[in-house]
């Protein structure tokens, strides 16, 4: 599997925090802080926390996704994706993202 879906499937590498790390972009930080902040209604977003080099690959990773419940279950199982957890269509852990972003869902099933 392509070492930039995360644990839950999204495609790391259209994240607008994992491109602006990748090319040290300040400008698409501050964007991506102010649209996350709205989106998520969490005003204590800011550019300086908008850096990570996705979920599967070593480096930094953004608060959120440093303590994320489905990075945390896949890891204590040993699995590198949900793709691999036989109940993964029954998860209410995975879900939450699922119903936001489906195409995540396709892409733990197509690897």
């Amino acid at each position: 599997m392509n070492d930039l879906i995360a644990c839950c499937g999204l495609d790391c590498a259209s994240c607008d925090a994992y491109i602006a790390t990748i090319n040290n972009d300040d400008a698409l930080r501050s964007q991506t802080a102010e649209k996350w902040a709205t989106l998520y209604n969490a005003p204590n977003i800011n550019a300086e926390m908008i850096n990570c080099t996705g979920c599967r690959m070593e480096g930094v990773k953004i608060g959120h996704c440093s303590e994320c419940d489905i990075r945390n279950c896949v890891h204590a199982k040993g699995f590198s994706t949900c793709g691999e957890c036989s109940v993964l269509d029954d998860c209410q852990i995975v879900a939450k993202v699922h119903q936001f972003a489906p195409a995540a869902k396709l892409n733990l099933k197509s690897a």
